[in-house]
């Protein structure tokens, strides 16, 4: 059975596959924030389970069964954290914390009510998709924000992120997934953009606000 630290490190290593397929133990080290040689340790047991495939100086590569086992973990907190905002009113904004302590239990039938109870989501408060029960976890093809040409209305569907900043700042401006934006104009030095949100209020997003919205047309 899997200790919380093996499961935080599935899961960090399967957060840093989605974003490159070539995983070194450095990223891994940012990542986790401990040593390299505590990395390289935990790597070594992993390997010992065969949920990952490494050897000296190339890249770190989780398994089939490595990524079952991660994907389990990943299901399990958005799941909590599409529970703890639908059923106990949390924010979106709160339920982090709670789910990084919640995940980590081993009852499958827990998890298997709380999807029941909320009618099978397909993502969590932040537009993740939640894994399913095999593992198998959707592509999102979506862009950015940032992408977006003038004069194109689109719908948040999720967020690059969902740091405790960005969603404060979005709370603040009112914003949230399935709101409509268009953007008017986008400034040549700082590309920040000048939008219209739902169609009736103007404001100035700055980039890297852009970056983390992803949207559809």
């Amino acid at each position: 059975m899997a200790t919380v630290t093996i499961e935080n490190y599935l899961k960090a290593l399967f957060t840093l596959n989605q974003l490159n397929s070539s995983i070194s133990l450095t990223d891994l080290s940012k990542e986790m924030k401990v040593s390299a040689p505590t990395v390289n340790n935990m790597i070594k047991k992993l390997q010992d389970k065969g949920w990952v495939e490494y050897q000296k100086y190339k890249p770190i590569k989780l398994t089939t069964e490595g990524c079952i086992q991660a994907a389990a973990i990943i299901r399990k907190h958005r799941l909590t954290e599409i529970f703890l905002v639908k059923i106990m009113g949390f924010g979106w904004e709160e339920v982090h914390d709670i789910a990084e302590q919640i995940e980590h239990i081993k009852s499958d039938m827990y998890f298997d009510r709380m999807d029941e109870l909320l009618g099978f989501p397909k993502t969590d408060p932040h537009g993740s998709p939640i894994p399913d029960k095999t593992g198998k976890i959707a592509e999102q093809h979506f862009k950015t924000l940032a992408q977006i040409k003038p004069n194109t209305k689109v719908s948040i569907v999720a967020l690059k992120n969902s740091s405790f900043e960005l969603l404060d700042y979005l709370n603040k401006k009112n914003i949230k997934l399935g709101d409509s934006i268009q953007i008017i104009s986008i400034e040549p030095f700082d590309k920040s953009c000048s939008i219209l949100l739902n169609e009736t209020t103007k404001m100035t997003m700055t980039q890297q606000v852009c970056t983390c919205l992803m949207v559809v047309e």
